[in-house]
């Protein structure tokens, strides 16, 4: 098919036309009315096939995954979704690769409650970017640069599962908990919003714990130590390797897509959520290991320019 019959068949005619959408796809942009009393949150990521996610991965996954790290972000900074754009590349036009796709992407966007209302389809390598918006009550965004000494470190879900079921699809094993993490990393969207005026920073995790945690405290020009004794660990993921491999994907292996917050003293702790560390005034990040002692050795997050 050609590119306006594809627009046609996959995306206009299943595009959001809810709440807010005054004209969506099929004009040159999308026309749109924010609720009053309310900021936008914008957000965009790219993913790679290859890079962000292997290449025999299911197109329902690829679908489903393209939207859930984009809401993560909408999660961190305690916004509510509203509208997407999608831009694919593809190699050709495959309608069964197309429909699965729309399966997967449309299926999270309307447990999540945003709309598409618009975006290109070119002919490349496989990539797909996908912008959000967002809305928060004006004045009520998280940030990554309210963490204060006292503050508690929480995080409410198991990190490492995701890194741990990326090595377990690279090795051929398709199925369970560890491998539904990645493919499907569920956002925090109901949680970002609870933790409005609650929290006095957080992020997603798409990088690694260490990593993540350190834009917080760089941003917020504070230290922290963390306390490995207090991560949460699942079965499957104690089961699925060695100590240190399993300590390596908690710390460093990315993709989880949690929320990583510091809770403002007189709060309490969020349903699930459990407290991992605490904010202190000496910069730096100190992790204690299971003897209470510091590790002198951490493990770095992702970084596109330096991991190999």
């Amino acid at each position: 098919m050609d590119e306006f019959a594809l627009i046609r068949q996959f995306f206009r005619q299943r595009a959001g036309h809810g709440a807010g959408v005054v004209l969506g796809p099929g004009d040159d942009g999308a026309v749109l009315a924010p609720s009053p009393g309310c900021e936008l949150v914008m957000s965009i990521d790219t993913l790679i096939s290859g890079r962000h996610f292997p290449e025999d991965l299911p197109a329902a996954d690829i679908g489903w995954r393209s939207l859930a790290v984009n809401l993560s972000d909408l999660a961190a900074m305690g916004a509510t979704p509203r509208w997407c754009l999608l831009s694919l590349s593809l190699p050709d036009a495959s309608a069964d690769w197309l429909e699965a796709f729309c399966d997967g992407f449309y299926a999270l966007a309307e447990q999540a409650g945003i709309a598409l209302v618009g975006g290109d389809t070119v002919r490349g390598p496989l990539m797909i970017t996908v912008q959000v918006t967002g809305e928060v009550p004006a004045g009520r965004a998280l940030l990554r640069s309210g963490a204060r000494p006292g503050d508690r470190i929480c995080i409410a879900g198991v990190p490492g599962e995701a890194a741990a079921g990326l090595a377990q699809w690279q090795a051929g094993v398709r199925d369970g908990l560890l491998s539904a993490r990645f493919c499907r990393p569920q956002p925090q969207l109901a949680l970002g919003q609870k933790l409005r005026g609650v929290a006095s920073a957080c992020i997603d995790i798409s990088d690694g714990l260490l990593a993540d945690l350190g834009h917080v405290l760089d941003e917020s020009g504070v230290g922290a130590e963390l306390l490995l004794t207090q991560l949460p660990v699942s079965d499957a993921l104690s089961g699925w390797g060695s100590e240190e491999a399993v300590l390596r994907a908690q710390l460093a292996g990315g993709d989880d897509y949690l929320l990583l917050f510091t809770l403002l003293p007189g709060f309490n702790l969020p349903r699930d959520a459990v407290q991992i560390g605490r904010i202190r005034s000496e910069t730096g990040l100190a992790v204690l290991g299971r003897d209470g002692m510091p590790l002198t050795a951490l493990p770095a997050g992702w970084d596109h320019f330096r991991t190999p």
